[in-house]
């Protein structure tokens, strides 16, 4: 019983376990917002191509 106490009090091992639980209130956090996440992703990313493609037309059609 004594052993199974000084396992408890001892701090070595709580490193690995905070580390595990920050990454599954991560993971959580980004399933939550994925949705949300792709929508505006996939704004910025059209809006940023969209202003590409015109820009490399006008390079094509000239002045």
């Amino acid at each position: 019983m004594k052993a199974f106490w000084a396992y408890l009090k001892d701090e070595n091992g709580q490193t690995s376990t905070e580390y595990i639980l920050l990454v599954a209130v991560v993971a959580m956090i980004v399933f939550k917002f994925k949705g949300k996440a792709d929508t505006e992703l996939g704004k910025l990313i059209d809006g940023v191509f969209g202003k590409a493609n015109t820009m490399v037309d006008s390079i094509e059609t000239g002045p």
